[in-house]
This record gives C-alpha cells, structure tokens and sequence, in this order.
C-alpha cells in the first residue's frame, strides 16, 4: 500500500517539504489555512524586508530572478519568488488551500505499547516497524464552507512555524489593562495582516506606542515614523535591547568569514564534541571575543547606541547564537534623531486612560491614541496545541527549563511518524529549512534509520546544553542553531551517508562561508 504524507502549512518549509517528498515518489497532500502559498510572509507590513542577503536566502535549485536587484528583498518579492518556486516544480496541485488543521491524532497503537518501544515507532524507520499499524488522523476545517472532514497519513511533516497564528499578550492586573484604555490595542499579528491602504489609514495622524524590542517593533516604529514624523513620534518601549545591524560587512569584512564558516565554529563548544574540537574551542574562546569587539565596535561606530542608550547587556555573539539580532531599516536612526521615534526602558507598565504608565510612573503617562503589541509569539502552545492526545501534547511541551525535546531538531524521540520542520531556528531559515527537508527525504526513502530512543534523549541533552550555554537573554527555548549551523549539517550529511565536507580544498573548507549551494546534489556514499 502506498504511504501516505501529509504536510501542514504552505509556507517556505511546507513548500520544500512538498518539493523532497514529491521528488521521492510520494503523493504528499498539503493543508493550507490561507487562500494562498507564503505563510507569515502574507502578513507582513509594506516595509518589511529579508533579513538575509538573497544569495544567502535562496532555495538550492532555483535561484532568485535577475529582476529582483535588491540586496534585501521586500516581503512581497519573497512572495513572489515563493511563488515561482511552486510554479517551476509543480507544487501548487498538492495542496489544499483554505484548510486549516485542528487537531493531529496517532491511532492503532496503545500508548502502554509504545512505551514499551526501544526504538522510535518500533523499528526506527519512517513508517515504524512492519507489525505497527499506527497512522495518523487529521481533522481539517474548510474555511470556506466551514465543514470538518478528516483525513488518514502514515506520516505527518508539521511546518507550521513559531511566529504566526497564536500572539503572545501580556497579562495585566484588574483595572491595569488594555479595557481601561481609551485608545485602540493590537497585536503586531493583526496590524501585519491589514493591507497597506488600511494600516496607513490606522495610524496616520495618531500618537502610536510600539511594546517590543525585535525586529517586528522596529518595522512597524519606522512605519508609522514615516507616516507622521516628529509631530505625532512613535513611542518605542523595550525591556530588552537587541543588537541591530546596519550593515552586511563589519570594517569592511564580510559577516561571512566572521561568523558562517568552520572556522568560526572551532571557537564554540559543540554539542556531541569529542576531546579534540573541545580543546581548540577553550584555547580559541579568546579570539572569539576579539571577533564579538570587532564586530560590536563597527555597529557603535555607525550607529548613535550609546546617546539613546542602546547598547545591549549580551554580546553580539550570544545574540546571533538565540537569533536574536536583525538588520535595521535603512535609515532608521535618522528617525530616532529627528524625534520621529522616541524609546523609552521599562521593566514593566500599565494601561490608564490616556495610554500606558511606565515603572509605576502614574503622574508621568506616555500618551497615546493606539498601542501595537509587537511582543512575539505562543509558539511553543501553538505546537503543543495541534495534538490530539494529551500524552504526546506533554512529551512535545517537554520542560519550561529546556528546549522542546526534538532529535536533529525535527524528530521526537516518543512521537513517531512524525516531524517537525519550521520549529527551531537559524540565522537562515531557508538554508535550514532545505537541509532538513533533503534528510527528511532521504529518512522517508529508507537511506538510514534513527538511533534508539535513548541514544536520541542523550543527543537532545548535549543540544540542550549548548542552547543554554551559549543563548542570549536566556532564550535557549528558541532553539537557535545559528552558532554551529555548519556542525549541524554535518550530522546530518553523516546521518544520510553523505560527505560533510563540501569544499575543494583544506583551507577552502575551513575559511569560505557555507550556504545552500555546497549541499546542491546531495547522495550517500555507495
């Protein structure tokens, strides 16, 4: 019988996802929410653009067109290329648009039996064992005639991502929050959604109040700064400040050979190492901080951080390894000089009527006609939230003191015929998206099989560890594999049985960055 794939989301992993497994012979079928391919990339606001440069941002296989001359794309561009990458490999008749999924739940096996397994799904494999006849039933609910039918899968990709769908608002004590304002609250979720001509009618004219401090906070201040200059400034309030990037090359050198090559990664202490790649990442650990100065000393010297009093607490590099630093708007401190953009520390605040207090300073309000939540996401709820049972809603929560629990980053060790794409992050999501996608297929077709269970919970212990190590502002549960991106795919190019070096030569494999173009052609040694 063939075994079916079902893959949830359309965006760029759902897209990729749909790509490798097609390409392997299967007949995969796509739940998409939206009416159309892109996922978040739908909903972003009209200034929005990538936060990597296109080369680096760009599927393996199919490069950008030579239309598209910006360094950093528009968010509508990517669209457009996300598009084209569907048209060109025949994607769009997989998938079921105006589809969203509710709920996920695995069948035919008894949780008492599936504790009992030493191996994932029983024999390790893709489908788990041949005496296992577990599959998955998916509840979908048509968004347009408002029906639920269900659906059956031998496997199951979620690529549903981490910033969209479910927004993360902060909570307030009685008569402190946002029903006592007279003014208008909302979520950077539902300003993004908005088309151009009815956010630029929302907040023309008006006294905003941006709550965030990443890169949506940013976006939507130099919006709404454009809109109305310095006679109604936007007001940002951060708890904590992040390192922006005014540009791609630090004293003239590209962040490349600074921080994406395997030199670089000789100064980390990674995950699984053995007694050689520890020494040099203790003898190295000085040279690391000279490259965190070099690079903090660039961005100080072209950008005004310490007169509006945003220098970060972390250093550049702990921010890069938890994926919290971006690239700024262009021009963007030409704003914050000409007082179109005001920031402003709090700790904590709350609303009154006139807008929000600010560290218990009621006789001092910040006054405002409409506050935008630009507070991130409930990405962790939102994965837990698709499952069916609750056993495997608390294996996948895992424990609020380290990461969600997945081997390889996509694979639970106790959930099987299951994975997980879009979770974890990287400096270059795409980049990484690919790669797991290219050993998903090879792990789908049989190439090689997982690890016992035990085995995988000791590697997720040795990621755990490094995450938290090395994470800034102790966001290790964003599981950030910006650091050692190239060690990563390592693992994974063994795991497929294929060779992780991907340069010519010794000093070409230990000094040129790495991206998506040194894995095209990917095929295990025979």
């Amino acid at each position: 019988m063939e075994k079916r794939v079902a893959i949830i989301g359309a965006g760029i992993s759902g897209l990729l996802a749909c790509k490798y497994t097609a390409s392997n012979g299967y007949n995969p079928i796509v739940f998409e929410a939206q009416d159309k391919i892109g996922g978040l990339w739908n909903q972003t606001i009209e200034t929005t653009r990538l936060q990597n440069v296109k080369e680096v941002f760009q599927f393996s296989d199919f490069p950008w067109p030579p239309s598209v001359g910006d360094m950093f794309p528009r968010s509508s561009q990517l669209v457009g290329y996300l598009q084209s990458y569907a048209d060109n490999f025949e994607l769009l008749p997989y998938i079921k648009f105006n589809s969203k999924v509710v709920s996920i739940d695995y069948v035919g096996v008894s949780d008492d039996e599936m504790l009992t397994w030493d191996s994932w799904g029983g024999g390790g494999g893709a489908f788990g064992s041949s005496s296992n006849g577990g599959k998955w039933i998916l509840k979908v609910f048509d968004t347009q005639y408002e029906s639920v039918q269900e659906y059956e899968a031998e496997f199951v990709i979620v690529c549903i991502g981490r910033f969209s769908g479910l927004p993360n608002i902060p909570e307030f004590p009685p008569e402190s929050g946002p029903e006592i304002f007279s003014g208008k609250v909302l979520h950077s979720m539902d300003y993004s959604a908005m088309d151009n001509a009815s956010a630029a009618e929302l907040i023309k004219g008006k006294r905003i109040a941006v709550i965030g401090s990443g890169k949506s906070a940013v976006d939507i201040a130099f919006e709404c700064a454009n809109a109305n200059g310095n006679k109604n400034p936007c007001t940002v309030i951060q708890r904590t400040i992040h390192w922006m990037l005014p540009d791609v090359q630090p004293w003239g050198v590209n962040f490349g050979y600074l921080c994406f090559n395997r030199f670089s990664e000789l100064m980390v202490h990674k995950p699984g190492e053995g007694i050689l790649s520890s020494i040099f990442a203790t003898l190295l650990s000085p040279l690391r901080w000279v490259v965190t100065k070099f690079i903090e000393s660039h961005i100080r010297r072209k950008l005004p951080l310490k007169k509006y009093d945003m220098i970060p607490k972390e250093s550049f590099v702990q921010e890069a390894s938890s994926c919290q630093i971006f690239f700024l708007p262009e021009k963007f401190y030409d704003k914050v000089e000409d007082k179109s953009i005001i920031f402003k520390k709090s700790n904590q605040f709350t609303f009154c009527k006139e807008g929000l207090i600010l560290n218990g300073e009621e006789n001092n309000p910040v006054k405002v006609d409409i506050v935008i939540f630009a507070t991130g996401y409930k990405g962790d709820e939102k994965l837990k939230n698709i499952f069916s049972s609750p056993t495997f809603q608390t294996y996948i929560e895992g424990s609020p003191t380290s990461t969600i629990p997945l081997y390889r980053q996509m694979i639970h060790p106790k959930i099987p015929q299951l994975a997980i794409i879009g979770y974890s992050e990287s400096l270059a999501n795409l980049y990484t998206f690919e790669m797991r996608c290219k050993w998903l297929s090879f792990f789908l077709d049989g190439a090689f099989n997982l690890p016992s269970i035990k085995e995988m919970e000791k590697d997720i212990q040795e990621w755990d560890k490094y995450m938290k190590k090395y994470s800034g502002n102790g966001k290790f549960r964003r599981a950030c594999i910006g650091g050692v991106h190239i060690w990563y795919n390592d693992q994974l190019c063994r795991d497929v049985g294929c060779n992780p070096r991907r340069k010519k030569g010794f000093f070409e494999d230990l000094f040129q960055p790495y991206g998506s173009a040194d894995y095209v052609g990917l095929t295990p040694r025979l």
